[in-house]
């Protein structure tokens, strides 16, 4: 007979496994990621991040905002923004003509570049994750979004 004290422990270590896994899963694919972008596009991951948070609001978002939605420093994103101003794919303006507060946004040069880099991330992710059948796919997500809900609203 295994004592409530020995099927804590599993439990915990089962936990603990599926953290491991998770972070092991995730690395790698970053990993592959951040090596196929380089390699098709001559890009980071942060760069690609970026795109993607300014493709998906076209008017634009204050570098503040910018950094809270990639839960990175402003340090970090200033850095990322000022080469995308300079490669011409992200333009910047100052917000209702205070220079502090400037707003980025894709110039149509970086909504072409991040349409062909957002294609071809979408094939490597099917790829990289092709294993996964689709209903187990919607039901992991399913899953982990029901998770990150119950601690997410506590911060």
């Amino acid at each position: 007979m295994v004592s409530a004290a020995a099927r804590v422990a599993d439990d915990d270590r089962a936990r603990l496994r599926l953290w491991l896994r998770m972070l092991r899963t995730t690395r790698a694919i970053e990993r592959e990621l951040r090596e196929r972008l380089a390699a098709a596009f001559d890009t980071t991951l942060p760069r690609f991040d970026v795109m993607a948070a300014l493709d998906r609001t076209p008017e634009g978002m204050m570098m503040s905002e910018l950094s809270r939605f990639l839960l990175v420093s402003n340090g970090n994103v200033t850095g990322i923004v000022e080469r995308l101003v300079a490669d011409g794919l992200v333009a910047r303006a100052a917000r209702d003509g205070d220079r502090r507060a400037a707003i980025v946004r894709l110039t149509a040069a970086g909504r072409a570049a991040f349409a062909a880099m957002a294609a071809a991330h979408a094939r490597w992710i099917e790829d990289l994750l092709a294993p996964i059948g689709s209903d187990e796919a919607r039901t992991t997500t399913a899953t982990l979004a029901a998770f990150r809900s119950n601690w997410e609203n506590d911060a």
